[in-house]
């Protein structure tokens, strides 16, 4: 009985868990999404959430952006500070301070600890259900019925549920609070947030009405949208910042961002109609280019971006995108220059060196693997979590004969795209290859006893 009943209470707080804007995202979650890598969305993202955090008084570099591919509008943080957008979300705004807006929220869960507080209360939620499901167990037992067990474990349930609701309601609430307090002390509008939150009150509405709405004011993890924008309306109507303009340069970057998501995520068909060629603007200019390439119209694709960047010589993702066309299309020796351009002007990307390090490796020329190797170096680490480069690094650390180094970046690349056998394999592997007391040894010791506490979880 007992081994059913705490089964059923995991999946139940794990469905509660993944609706909460403060969700604790678990490995099964991440294994289940779809991470989107761009260098220049993720740094133009990032731009937008500086003047925020430095508001809420908390460190640039202890929060981690992460970008999904979702056509649901949503956002939220889960464990060590990670922030996690959709591409629903960041396609659906039309302007920068929409996004601006809807991360100073994120970043109010955090600044208020709201998911430490979250893990405490799904602690204590177990208790009400635990207990219900004894004192149904012993009812069952005296009664000989089975439905004074059921009724019993399920008002335990139900307690558990509306205590946990109530709680997530009140942190949106004070996330929200917190955010147009964070945009105010940073000097900008909590207009975006207000329209944002317009935009999310129609979307619910295609799927719920009013009245089912009213319904649903007590059994969903946010206060209902009309309530939320009653409060945001209030205060860009006294806030002396609402109508502070967001940099021209944002706006332009935005535009370009939302138009390359549109090129890379829709069928072509779709962005040639939503980008025709009468709009000679930089973003539309910039959506064609991708969708051609998506095409395999690759002439078309490398007579727009080429135009671009005859105009932007100076601009990184334009060069990066030429280099990508290029050497997905078996012109490598020609990609080499533009990687390195992108590399120069945004050295502390490490997607962009990741690019460059794969172009010198498959020219197949042994001058490169060093310097391949030096970047990748350098990518992992700023950013360790990014399993290309690890099996890039696996590949130079094998042709320049560094075995056990090459063991080790396999199992990285293993442990990193969910084989754990393989991974503790490569790393049983590395350990045996470098001498006693070496880092790599250090390394690999370290890496079988993460993957032992792993393997036990699952």
């Amino acid at each position: 009985m007992f081994p059913s009943i705490f089964i059923r209470l995991a999946a139940w707080v794990k469905a509660v868990g993944l609706a909460l804007a403060v969700a604790s995202a678990s490995p099964a979650f991440a294994a289940q999404t779809v991470h989107i890598y761009d260098t220049e969305i993720e740094n133009l993202i990032r731009s937008y959430m500086e003047p925020i955090l430095k508001a809420a008084g908390i460190e640039r570099g202890t929060v981690r952006l992460h970008l999904i591919r979702s056509d649901a509008p949503n956002a939220f943080v889960s464990r060590g500070r990670r922030v996690f957008l959709t591409t629903g979300l960041l396609r659906r705004t039309t302007h920068p301070r929409q996004v601006i807006g809807v991360l100073a929220h994120e970043t109010g869960h955090i600044a208020g600890g709201h998911l430490a507080r979250l893990d405490t209360m799904l602690r204590d939620a177990q208790t009400p259900v635990l207990m219900s499901a004894v004192i149904g167990a012993v009812l069952g037992t005296l009664s000989g019925d089975p439905g004074a067990a059921v009724a019993t474990i399920g008002a335990g349930q139900h307690l558990a549920q509306s205590q946990l609701l109530s709680f997530s309601r009140t942190q949106e609430r004070s996330a929200d609070r917190a955010a147009v307090d964070f945009l105010d002390r940073s000097g900008q509008s909590s207009r975006g947030l207000l329209e944002f939150m317009e935009t999310l009150d129609e979307y619910q509405s295609l799927f719920v009405s009013r009245k089912e709405q009213q319904q649903l004011s007590y059994r969903v993890t946010h206060p209902l949208t009309r309530n939320r924008i009653e409060f945001l309306r209030n205060h860009v109507e006294r806030s002396k910042f609402s109508d502070v303009p967001v940099p021209a340069e944002l706006v332009a970057a935005h535009k370009r961002a939302i138009a390359k998501l549109d090129g890379f995520l829709d069928l072509p068909a779709r962005t040639f109609r939503k980008y025709p060629a009468s709009d000679t603007s930089v973003a539309a200019r910039y959506a064609r280019a991708v969708a051609h390439y998506r095409q395999s119209d690759f002439a078309k694709a490398l007579d727009g971006i080429s135009g671009l960047i005859a105009e932007f010589p100076e601009d990184p993702y334009f060069q990066e995108l030429k280099g990508q066309i290029l050497f997905e299309t078996g012109k490598i020796a020609d990609a080499l220059p533009y990687y390195r351009r992108a590399v120069e002007k945004v050295p502390a990307a490490p997607l962009l060196r990741i690019g460059l390090a794969h172009v010198m490796i498959e020219t197949n020329r042994e001058a490169l693997l060093k310097p391949a190797l030096s970047h990748l170096e350098e990518a992992i680490r700023y950013d360790d979590t990014i399993a290309l480069a690890w099996r890039l690094a696996a590949t130079a650390y094998g042709r320049t004969g560094r075995l056990p180094d090459a063991a080790l970046a396999s199992a990285e690349f293993a442990m990193r795209t969910g084989r754990l056998d393989d991974a503790m394999l490569m790393a049983e592997r590395a350990r045996r290859g470098f001498k006693e007391g070496s880092a790599g040894r250090l390394r690999a010791e370290d890496m079988l006893a993460t993957l032992k506490r792993l393997k036990r979880r699952r």
